[in-house]
């Protein structure tokens, strides 16, 4: 049977193919794509969302619009990665979905509450503002959600400071929730996905498959990678979000260890990173697990495979 998830981002040129990869997949059941405030400002990563949903021809699945700031903190977005409308490079489609009139939060808590209980992944691939009111609101959900899979955090290195990652030092207190929550906890952080580089071979293989939706993740690619050599010095773009989605289609292509993490609110150098607490053998009780290393190759052939099947869209 598919896997039902829902798609929590804020698009970005790698949600963007996160997006791709979850809709192309037949061994995803897509139930909604929301969107929060991150990479840029929640109306400008919404659009974006729906822009996309044209160019993969994503109809039947609801998108609902979220949190427009973080819990606590003030809005920071990524304009030195993303560019000033989040997905800068490729020219974007109008979009011709609505939008869901309800919250991202309540879709969210109504899907959770009307499958049954261990059958919906969330895969948030943004900072954790819905996610962590999802739960806060109705904290039902908790016990009914099968795991969280999300993009963020690193257990030895950062990006957006030299200890803590984009999406989590943009909420950390939203962050702190959805980690100290009992579900399971999959933490896809910048150690497994800076393996996930798109290098040359791999723009060849996206190229060799000839449609408009390969052609516009070659545009994301290409906008993304000059972004990341000037900004972080990368030879080829890591594509962070396609990470987590990844590892609900197939979680053989991601190594995982069992580990406690929790997240720094207070340090004055270390606010928003992910302490991953290796000492020992993580205890029975541990909910929470990060990911190692990617099968790059296999991960590759997976959007590759996605993106034929999407094929060409009218």
């Amino acid at each position: 049977m598919p896997k039902k998830i829902i798609l929590d981002c804020d698009p970005g040129h790698d949600d963007a193919i996160a997006m791709l990869l979850a809709h192309g997949s037949p061994e995803i059941d897509l139930l909604a794509v929301t969107t929060v405030v991150g990479n840029q400002t929640l109306e400008k990563v919404t659009r974006n969302a729906l822009s996309v949903a044209k160019i993969a021809g994503i109809t039947g699945v609801p998108f609902a619009a979220g949190c427009a700031r973080p819990l606590v903190r003030q809005i920071e977005t990524a304009p030195d990665i993303h560019g000033e409308s989040g997905l800068d490079g490729p020219v974007l489609p109008e979009p011709e979905l609505e939008l869901d009139p309800r919250h991202a939060v309540d879709l969210i808590i109504d899907l959770v509450m009307s499958h049954e209980p261990g059958t919906i992944t969330l895969v948030p691939t943004a900072g954790l503002t819905n996610i962590a009111l999802a739960a806060r609101k109705e904290p039902r959900i908790v016990e009914r959600v099968k795991e969280v899979v999300l993009m963020g955090g690193g257990y030895h290195v950062g990006n957006w400071s030299a200890v803590a990652e984009f999406n989590i030092k943009i909420d950390p207190e939203a962050a702190h929730i959805v980690f100290n929550e009992s579900w399971p906890v999959v933490m896809v952080g910048l150690d497994l996905t800076h393996q996930a580089l798109a290098t040359d071979e791999v723009v060849e293989q996206i190229k060799a498959v000839g449609t408009k939706p390969a052609q516009f993740v070659l545009e994301l690619l290409e906008f993304f990678g000059e972004t990341y050599r000037d900004a972080q010095g990368f030879d080829f773009p890591p594509v962070h979000d396609p990470c987590a989605v990844a590892y609900v289609i197939d979680p053989t292509i991601v190594t995982t260890q069992k580990v406690p993490v929790d997240i720094e609110l207070t340090g004055t150098l270390t606010l928003g990173m992910t302490v991953a607490d290796f000492r020992a053998p993580a205890p029975d009780d541990c909910t929470t697990s990060v990911a190692v290393d990617l099968d790059h190759k296999r991960f590759w052939d997976l959007i590759t495979d996605a993106l034929v099947t999407i094929g060409d869209v009218e």
